[in-house]
């Protein structure tokens, strides 16, 4: 995003919609080849994600939501890593310069990176024949050596997880219609397309998982999956206590009524919570500092020795056999 005077139609673009933006002193107003972030004696994380129209998002989606989901994607890795957000790039692909979509669009991600403290810092913009594609990466904070990993698990430890599970799954089924669609009422409806279309990034739990979690990934592809990866680079597994997987008063009674089952809500993705292992005996302490910070959390099993993918088991014992385990995209 380098321009002197606005001249060509991206230099435009990038002065009317994005310079406003760029309010960090590194960002040079857009007007460098590069940005600058000033060391302060921190790590520096470096997370990115990219979002696609037809895949991540529908065509008809909002734009301002499609800019909240950009960034906040990218946020709930800085904060399932412990970091706080120091800013990001955005690379974004676009097949027409269109200021109906383009202004709402700039105006939330401008919100967004106002209200989280992550500042835009430069980027690119392209055009495409293709799905509109936005590409962010975020930069993030943490003292020296604290990055929590998805290793460090250890068998015995208390598997945690913030927030619901699967709600954005059945938002997404929702605006496709059918079924779900059918067996929810407006209300229900709208809290669970907002999941979908606005994560919630968790960042008021940085510092807490940086301070009681061995190891901690963001819930993106699926729960069952996504707790999978993290056991597999820990060398350990775990057992999942089915009810005790936190769901919204919406997705449980979808579940109590047997239009969806526990499955679609474990492997959906797209919720952006938290999963992180905690030792047993900072489990309290661990869930006390959510409270403050206005985070629910649930431990929902226990790591266990051995290299088998996670059980997830119900009252009965019974172990769920799940077809998939999370969204994948090849």
């Amino acid at each position: 995003m380098a321009s002197a005077k606005p001249a060509s139609g991206e230099d435009s673009l990038i002065a009317r919609y994005f310079r406003p933006l760029a309010t960090d002193p590194g960002a040079f107003r857009l007007d460098d080849d590069a940005a600058a972030l000033k060391p302060d004696g921190d790590d520096i994380v470096v997370t990115v994600d990219a979002i696609v129209e037809g895949v991540h998002f529908l065509p008809d989606d909002p734009p301002d939501t499609v800019a909240r989901k950009a960034l906040r994607v990218n946020l709930s890795d800085l904060a399932a890593k412990g970091a706080r957000p120091a800013g990001f790039v955005l690379a974004l692909a676009l097949r027409a310069t269109d200021e109906a979509w383009l202004k709402p669009f700039a105006a939330a991600l401008g919100e967004d990176a106002g209200q989280f403290g992550c500042p835009l810092l430069g980027g690119d913009t392209v055009s495409t024949p293709g799905p509109l594609m936005i590409s962010v990466t975020a930069f993030g904070r943490v003292p020296p050596g604290r990055m929590v990993h998805r290793s460090g698990a250890k068998a015995g430890e208390r598997v945690m997880v913030t927030g619901t599970i699967g709600d954005a799954a059945l938002g997404l089924a929702i605006l496709k219609g059918g079924k779900i669609h059918a067996a929810t009422d407006h209300a229900a409806r709208e809290a669970l397309v907002g999941r979908y279309r606005v994560p919630q990034p968790r960042l008021a739990m940085a510092e807490i998982v940086r301070e009681y979690a061995s190891a901690s990934m963001d819930v993106s592809d699926g729960l069952a999956g996504d707790l999978a990866k993290l056991c597999g680079v820990s060398g350990i597994s775990a057992v999942i206590d089915l009810e005790q997987v936190p769901l919204s008063g919406a997705a449980a009674d979808l579940v109590s009524r047997g239009i969806v089952g526990m499955e679609t809500l474990l492997a959906g993705g797209d919720d952006y919570e938290i999963l992180c292992t905690v030792p047993e005996a900072r489990v309290d302490a661990f869930a006390q500092a959510a409270r403050r910070a206005g985070v629910s959390v649930g431990s929902i099993g226990t790591a266990v020795a051995g290299s088998a993918a996670p059980t997830f088991v119900d009252k009965a014992g019974k172990e769920l056999a799940l077809e998939r385990l999370s969204y994948s995209h090849f």
